[in-house]
């Protein structure tokens, strides 16, 4: 049976199976490939996006349960935090292979849309769960207090 999502500001029609995880709907049926898959147990955070604002795991969400709901991905987070953070990513050249980046962005875009000077502690609780391979976790943390600071 096919559902209205809104994604990033537009509303779309979706006809996928019932209980088809959101993340397999942005990426295979509306080519929003931003949006990772890193493990499909909501452990590693690649696959965030925000639902209403937060930020959830889309590997482990039914796309079925979020009809109402605004949805945006990494294609879509815009306004002053995420220009903001984009900046700071490449200023201080945070990314080594990239893989877990859209998911750490959009949980620091949501710190900042509520916190725009977290403390160490806040910005270590807000990522919680983002997990990096390269090990990047200083140099997004140093990146998230630029952004905060460039608000």
């Amino acid at each position: 049976m096919a559902i209205t999502l809104s994604i990033n500001g537009e509303d779309q029609e979706i006809d996928a199976a019932e209980g088809t995880p959101l993340l397999w709907v942005l990426r295979d049926h509306l080519k929003l490939t931003g949006t990772k898959f890193g493990c499909g147990i909501a452990q590693c955070g690649a696959c965030t996006v925000h639902v209403d604002g937060v930020p959830i795991r889309s590997c482990s969400t039914p796309h079925d349960v979020l009809e109402g709901a605004k949805i945006t991905t990494i294609e879509g987070v815009s306004g002053k935090a995420a220009e903001a953070l984009r900046r700071a990513w490449e200023d201080i050249d945070v990314p080594q292979c990239g893989y877990c980046q859209a998911g750490q962005l959009m949980s620091a875009a949501a710190l900042l849309a509520e916190n725009r000077r977290p403390r160490d502690e806040e910005i270590d609780a807000a990522m919680n769960g983002n997990l990096c391979r390269c090990a990047t976790y200083i140099s997004i943390r140093t990146a998230i207090k630029q952004a905060g600071r460039s608000l």
